[in-house]
């Protein structure tokens, strides 16, 4: 063996021990960071049920969730907290899930289903439901799902000429999610005050009155959904490079799409019938989670956990920390507002695509 050939062999290797360090680190810091955020979401869960107007011990609480009678517990925890925390988990999940999703498969921060006109397509057709038709509880919950899917199939229809371009399908979906609001804007304008009211509460994104009947639909979507999603988080991440790329490494890129778009919206849908569309979650996750664990890898489990805590954490802040009681959808939109402000100024000062 030639000296040459042993400095490339030495090469070579010292090559394959980086990438493999890097790689590692990598792994580590990832495995870090789902656990802390694992963490930190069972932390603010038991303190939404150990914490309000009363105060309850952890063994009360333990107790409630148990099927023990507690004096005074059962009914505040197990009857008002406790389907309440769990709805904001289901919820923020399912949003973190699916914005990032479609993030991703569009290779676009904008390409969230509260920018695109999917989780509007569920506001309008809630609005209309209850103020025109006189409906509520499960028929609401039921017409926003159905017009969801149909929001999302019709933007997707209308972007897929020669291929789904990323940037036409957003485009697209903003226009339609403008027109989707003017329609619920003249909807609320013709309701009565008990309906405007009604209405207004489910549109804002809110906790206030979730109970099991309302939550069970969404844990369902997001037990079967979930899995969906993430069995294809490797080609959706190899999407990311973009379709020709991918097809040429093995990705079947129609199917991994139409699953991810029936996948994320079907979780969008179930989730705003459950607790009104609660603004930018889905938008926000995303970015946070690839901020905290890097831009490499799939983001979807980040993601969705991110979105697990901003709910549970929004909904602390809107009950007890403003002075008064806020729907959990306004914190969020406080928060999510001046980061899509910021995107949309970084992105015209750089020159580059959103």
């Amino acid at each position: 063996m030639t000296a040459a050939s042993v400095l490339a062999a030495t090469g070579h290797e010292a090559t394959a021990a980086v990438v493999g360090a890097g790689r590692t680190r990598r792994s580590r810091r990832r495995r870090t960071v789902i656990t802390a955020f694992s963490i930190l979401i069972l932390a603010v869960f038991v303190a939404s049920l150990v914490f309000g107007r009363t105060v309850y011990s952890l063994g009360d609480v333990l107790g409630v969730i148990l099927g023990q009678d507690v004096d005074g517990a059962t009914f505040t925890v197990g009857r008002l907290r406790l389907p309440r925390a769990v709805l904001a988990v289901v919820a923020g999940l399912s949003f973190g899930l699916a914005g990032v999703s479609f993030q991703t498969m569009l290779r676009n921060p904008l390409a969230s289903p509260d920018i695109i006109g999917i989780s509007a397509g569920a506001s309008a057709a809630a609005a209309f439901a209850i103020v025109m038709l006189g409906l509520g509880g499960t028929a609401v919950s039921v017409i926003a799902i159905a017009a969801g899917l149909i929001v999302a199939l019709l933007i997707y229809a209308l972007a897929s000429r020669s291929g789904v371009a990323g940037t036409r399908l957003i485009l697209i979906g903003i226009g339609v999610a403008a027109m989707l609001e003017s329609v619920t804007a003249y909807v609320l304008s013709q309701a009565g005050q008990w309906d405007l009211q009604e209405a207004v509460r489910w549109l804002s994104g809110s906790l206030n009155g979730a109970s099991w009947q309302a939550t069970l639909p969404a844990l369902i979507a997001l037990v079967v959904l979930g899995p969906l999603l993430l069995s294809q988080s490797r080609d959706l991440h190899t999407l990311r490079l973009g379709e020709d790329a991918a097809a040429a490494l093995g990705v079947r890129v129609e199917r991994t799409r139409i699953i991810v778009v029936i996948a994320a919206v079907g979780l969008i849908a179930f989730g705003t019938a459950a607790a009104g569309p609660i603004a930018f979650v889905a938008f926000l996750s995303g970015p946070i989670a690839a901020r905290i664990v890097g831009p490499h890898g799939s983001m979807l489990v980040p993601s969705a956990l991110v979105g697990a805590l901003l709910v549970l954490v929004a909904d602390l802040i809107g009950q007890y920390a403003l002075g008064t009681r806020f729907p959990v959808g306004v914190v969020t939109g406080a928060l999510g507002a001046p980061y899509l402000v910021y995107l949309i100024i970084r992105t015209n000062r750089t020159g580059g695509s959103l």
